[in-house]
């Protein structure tokens, strides 16, 4: 019986690469002396950290009255920026397990940096419960608190505490995925390195030889946090939508959020995703393994999962519509022709309308028009996480108390402290470890030593099907 071959459409690796082409084009970055489009990036991350560092201690010595929740608005950006934090945490995880287990090879080029950017991104999302606490020296009360008057059980029935399990699950998770990834790696990083950087190596790879034994239990090991990952993508910002959806407030107590969440979580994960692998294959000079084959893979993602939550949009009109639920329309409608109007029209736009243009190949296949898009995308899900919090809390059911949000420059440089973190991470990251997964990526030459990827990619697949058919020839 003759051999089942898939044909090559599009190689994922451009250029003939050996086995050591890949290993110096990923793992130089490391070595070398950053350039100074690298430096440029990290002072200015510096500087928004520093500013964000500014404002945090700000709000821990005169209180949550620095910002402009002193009104109806309890929830203004910082439950705004949390949420969009951990929608943009999302993409990692879906890359690198679910894609995983479905054998999607296009995920080698980008899951490395999409899993590091869950991790960053999950630990800036943190930050804004903590910070609302308003006694951050409290915090500890969110565990079970063992005391002389026996335990401290928390509130289970709230939805703020499922946040502190479901988000700390994920993040464990997450972390434990991205450092067995790496761990190979490292090890190659190692035997290329000399010295003291030699012996941090050898640490963090965890004496790693590249046996048999060491690949099976890494591969079985790698298997299994992609199963424990795959629940985790859905269950996190379902929870997270609980936070509105659990409550009886108009525009919010509704059973299609849950859904809603993750698909936008998604959709704004693979955006930032997008803007930063354009940026970073620039900049190290990692065009062949950051190909426009991952790219229009991406741009697929994005056009399904916001085309999900443009029918998620549509759908929440025609309910409250539907309902005869006067609140229930007042809210919607409050939306849509209220004060903050520019804030759901920009909504509808940057997240119904500009991720359509990916339906024409030209589009998906453009870095510019990808850069751009992606972050269109993502200033989209932002206003979308305003728009359900500001426009909803401004607008109660007394009309007399009855306000206009406007952040304070506090909340405004808090979310730019947020991205300084973001950036910083990621720009150290890059510094320390191969952006792209180098084992993953020559996993997918499919035999040692070959080089049949571009032009001699239709060669090798030829001759592969002339053996197999020769084979089955002789058989008969």
């Amino acid at each position: 019986m003759s051999a089942v071959i898939s044909p090559i459409r599009e190689p994922l690796i451009e250029g003939n690469k050996s086995y050591h082409d890949i290993t110096e084009d990923i793992a130089s970055p490391t070595e070398k002396v950053p350039n100074q489009t690298w430096i440029l990036a990290f002072i200015v991350s510096v500087g928004f950290l520093t500013f964000g560092v500014v404002c945090i201690f700000w709000t821990v010595w005169f209180g949550i009255g620095s910002w402009d929740l002193n009104r109806t608005v309890g929830w203004g950006w910082d439950i705004t920026n949390f949420v969009w934090w951990v929608g943009i945490g999302h993409a990692g995880t879906l890359i690198s397990a679910i894609l995983l287990l479905f054998r999607q090879k296009w995920r080698t080029g980008v899951n490395r940096a999409a899993e590091a950017m869950t991790i960053f991104a999950v630990i800036c999302a943190g930050m804004f419960p903590a910070i609302h606490a308003g006694r951050q020296w409290m915090l500890f009360f969110i565990f079970p608190y063992p005391n002389t008057r026996g335990p401290l059980w928390v509130n289970f029935n709230s939805p703020l505490l499922w946040d502190v399990f479901a988000i700390s699950t994920y993040l464990t998770v997450s972390l434990l995925f991205w450092y067995t990834g790496l761990v190979p790696d490292f090890a190659t990083v190692r035997d290329r390195a000399k010295g003291l950087r030699k012996r941090l190596y050898n640490f963090l790879s965890f004496g790693w030889t590249g046996s048999a034994k060491h690949w099976q239990r890494w591969e079985s090991l790698a298997l299994i946090l992609a199963g424990l990952a795959t629940p985790l993508v859905l269950s996190v910002h379902t929870i997270v939508s609980f936070d509105f959806a659990t409550s009886v407030i108009p525009g919010w107590h509704t059973t299609i959020f849950p859904p809603y969440f993750v698909a936008g979580a998604i959709f704004s994960g693979f955006a930032m995703v997008q803007t930063l692998m354009i940026i970073t294959r620039k900049v190290l000079n990692l065009q062949e393994y950051i190909t426009l084959a991952h790219i229009e893979s991406m741009n697929k993602v994005i056009l399904l999962t916001g085309s999900i939550v443009g029918t998620a949009y549509l759908t929440e009109l025609f309910i409250a519509w539907y309902s005869g639920y006067v609140y229930e329309q007042f809210a919607f409608y409050n939306r849509a022709l209220g004060v903050y109007a520019w804030s759901y029209f920009g909504m509808m736009f940057c997240n119904v309308i500009s991720p359509q243009f990916f339906w024409f190949k030209r589009f998906r296949r453009s870095l510019w028009w990808t850069f751009f898009l992606s972050i269109v995308v993502n200033i989209g899900m932002w206003f979308e996480r305003f728009v359900i919090i500001a426009t909803t809390l401004a607008r109660d059911y007394l009309p007399s108390s009855w306000s206009y949000y406007v952040p304070t420059w506090v909340e405004i440089g808090l979310f730019l402290g947020t991205l300084g973190i973001f950036f910083t991470l990621y720009l150290l990251f890059t510094r320390v470890a191969p952006v792209v997964a180098i084992a993953e990526v020559k996993s997918i030459l499919k035999s040692s030593g070959d080089q049949y990827t571009g032009k001699n990619a239709e060669h090798h697949y030829k001759e592969v099907v002339e053996k197999s058919d020769t084979a089955h020839a002789h058989s008969h």
